[in-house]
């Protein structure tokens, strides 16, 4: 877990960029401070590269047989995860009156935290070792696997598939995504050989090349392109998968800026105000929902209440992948002010989520000391004196 850890503190800047590639794109945008005449074509182009590089990536995190594990023991937590934080998505949407195919967006935009921003945040506080990292982790993995399946349906939908139409491609993800598992766990070793090479030129170009090769099939299967790269960076392990982050690290950033420029392009500035008032609203929810989950998981884990508060807090941060979901509806022109909403509630949230991850442990560590002296005076001098509390590795 440790070692997903380090590897996410390297991608941090992927998490932490965002909102200013989406102020720029708003800034030379149409309606914004200063429109530019570029080719639409080519950004849209380099923004699909981005979201492939970035699913990609999000692979080449974890090994198949760590994702085996985190599924088999915390799948409770990402079901709690899942019914806490994406609901408040599908019921602000349907209120607004967007419809179900909004709704099923929104509620992976709410749903989903940002990995990198958590990463980096979890860092800087020092908490790498402590006792609850591995379960916000453990819910950040199943988010992601969550992804392989959650993307398929989007992709069908935001395309007016049909219930046929989708759930055939919802079965060939499935299908797709277990058979690479399968492969993964058991023949990891030998495609990472396969792949592996001293020359890093070789190993860029057979990496990247059977990525795209791979998400073009999923394209044409009706899949999504962004399942396709992450599957392929799942079957990658050992120094095949470090290499290929390596190398691969600059051009994600690249064309990851791209995407969240293309995204802040086609969102007008005056077409926020409107939404500001919702954003704002689902991001205090789905802010506490977050938090909520953090807090249980913690504590079906056996971690202290301080711990169980610090996990709760570190989830909040939405970012990257909340855009990618919302870019799908935005593209396939599902509702006009889908992607304002997105946009203005991911710049809450990143700027949010690093100071409940800093604040919410001491609020509620000084809220619950204030509710035990009302209930009994007498302890509240003992409370006083006592040192204070440490955030520990073993707390």
């Amino acid at each position: 877990m440790l070692v997903v850890v380090h590897r996410q503190d390297q991608d941090a800047q992927v998490g932490q960029a965002p909102p200013l590639y989406l102020l720029a794109g708003l800034a030379f945008g149409e309606g914004g401070l200063l429109p530019l005449g570029a080719s639409e074509e080519f950004v849209a182009t380099g923004a699909e590269i981005g979201v492939i590089l970035l699913l990609l990536m999000l692979g080449l995190e974890y090994s198949a047989s760590d994702l085996v594990s985190n599924l088999k023991a915390h799948y409770p937590a990402g079901l709690v995860d899942g019914a806490l934080n994406a609901l408040p998505g599908a019921v602000a949407a349907l209120l607004l009156g967007w419809g179900p195919v909004a709704a099923v967006v929104l509620a992976g935009v709410t749903w989903i935290s940002s990995s990198g921003v958590i990463a980096k945040v979890l860092g800087d506080l020092g908490r790498v070792g402590n006792r609850e990292t591995p379960v916000i982790l453990s819910v950040l993995v199943l988010e992601d696997l969550a992804m392989a399946v959650y993307l398929p349906i989007v992709t069908a939908l935001v395309a007016g598939a049909g219930l046929a139409a989708g759930s055939l491609t919802l079965a060939i993800a499935l299908g797709a995504a277990g058979l690479v598992l399968f492969l993964a766990v058991r023949y990891g070793r030998v495609i990472s050989r396969f792949v592996s090479s001293d020359d890093p030129e070789k190993l860029l170009l057979v990496v990247l090349g059977l990525t795209i090769l791979v998400a073009g099939v999923a394209q044409q299967l009706q899949v999504s392109a962004a399942v396709g790269a992450f599957l392929v960076g799942i079957a990658l392990s050992g120094e095949a998968a470090e290499g290929a982050h390596t190398l691969l690290s600059p051009l994600r950033d690249l064309f990851a800026a791209i995407f969240f420029v293309f995204f802040g392009l086609h969102t007008d500035p005056a077409s926020i105000p409107p939404v500001l008032l919702p954003a704002l609203a689902l991001a205090v929810v789905t802010g506490a929902t977050k938090i909520a989950t953090g807090y249980w998981a913690a504590r079906r884990a056996g971690i202290s209440v301080k711990g169980r508060w610090r996990a709760g807090g570190a989830l909040v941060a939405r970012g990257e992948f909340s855009i990618v979901i919302a870019g799908l509806a935005v593209t396939a022109g599902i509702e006009p002010s889908l992607g304002p909403l997105a946009t203005a509630y991911v710049l809450i949230l990143v700027v949010l989520g690093p100071l409940t991850a800093r604040y919410t442990e001491p609020l509620a560590t000084r809220w619950s000391r204030r509710r035990t002296a009302r209930r009994d005076p007498e302890r509240e001098p003992v409370e006083r004196t006592e040192a204070p509390a440490q955030t520990s590795v073993g707390d």
